[in-house]
């Protein structure tokens, strides 16, 4: 999917309808295919502006296309059909703890699904063999009837992440898919997501704090800070004086480590967010 954003102004799905714009003056295009990281110090915009892309913020100012449409001209049906085709991961996945983690990562293909077989799917999964699949990537195969609540929160993270490989989208949009990850596991997600998102020809933005990460693995690079664009570059051409200069008040945050799997009463709260 071909996405082109013209001078998109945005505020945070938080924050009040008098707050300040999080995401001022963006102009962007990716193309079909394309794999992108966000980076910038926390309050950049990485998340507004990915809210933006995946139709969940209408811009205040400014111009999203999809595939050449704009999404906030077409009628509710034809937006409930753009939508379908896009995939949003937040941050921390929004999984009812007493969910059984098949039912979970099904719950991507229920835009693809009717109401009937959504329906069913809760009360007797619809794709065993896709969940299973999609789990085995991120290593948690052993783990496809277990609680939500039973596992830890690097692997609730991962679930979240399982929901791509079945969603069926051509845009995936991914918020800081590795906060809750050790080293190991973080490079191995990324090598899962940037993979799957290749041999299925979807588009894919994720945002990410580590820094390292996202040079490893992205061909391309957008900095963000301050809600503006600060640099939009290949990978290689990325330096550590832009870097420091992207972090030049948070230079902790470049330099901080990748975080330990912790237990899931150990991850911030969830916040409730439009996704489709």
């Amino acid at each position: 999917m071909n996405l082109v954003m013209q001078q998109c102004t945005g505020r945070h799905p938080a924050a009040g309808a008098n707050a300040p714009a999080a995401v001022r003056g963006l102009s962007i295009q990716v193309q079909a295919g394309e794999q992108v990281a966000v980076i910038g110090p926390s309050g950049a915009g990485k998340t507004t502006l990915l809210h933006l892309m995946a139709c969940a913020l209408t811009p205040v100012q400014g111009r999203l296309s999809l595939n050449g449409q704009d999404p906030w001209a077409q009628s509710a049906a034809g937006l409930r059909a753009l939508r379908k085709a896009l995939f949003l991961a937040p941050q921390v996945p929004p999984l009812p703890p007493r969910q059984r983690v098949v039912t979970a990562v099904l719950a991507g293909c229920l835009p693809q699904w009717g109401a009937w077989r959504s329906l069913k799917n809760l009360f007797y999964p619809q794709d065993i063999p896709a969940a299973y699949a999609a789990l085995k990537q991120f290593d948690l195969g052993e783990k496809i009837f277990e609680r939500v609540d039973r596992l830890s929160g690097g692997e609730r993270q991962r679930v979240g992440l399982a929901r791509s490989l079945v969603c069926g989208a051509s845009l995936w949009l991914v918020d800081e898919p590795l906060s809750a990850l050790d080293p190991v596991r973080a490079s191995q997600a990324m090598n899962t997501l940037t993979e799957s998102a290749r041999s299925r020809e979807a588009t894919l933005v994720c945002t990410l704090h580590q820094v390292d990460m996202a040079l490893k693995h992205f061909p391309r690079i957008v900095g963000l800070r301050g809600g503006e664009l600060a640099f939009d570059l290949p990978a290689a051409q990325v330096t550590t004086e832009l870097l420091e200069d992207l972090y030049a008040q948070h230079l902790e945050e470049l330099h901080s480590p990748v975080p330990l799997d912790r237990p899931a009463a150990a991850q911030p709260a969830p916040v409730a967010m439009h996704c489709r």
